[in-house]
């Protein structure tokens, strides 16, 4: 049961660490566009 719960905990964070990403490149395009 222990390791099910490190696998979920694990997903969770490598979906976080994407969606951080994304956002950033998203944030950094937004920027490029307005100068």
């Amino acid at each position: 049961m222990q390791m099910m719960m490190d696998l979920i905990l694990m997903m969770m964070v490598i979906l976080i660490l994407l969606l951080s990403v994304l956002v950033g490149v998203a944030f950094l395009t937004l920027l490029e566009r307005k100068v």
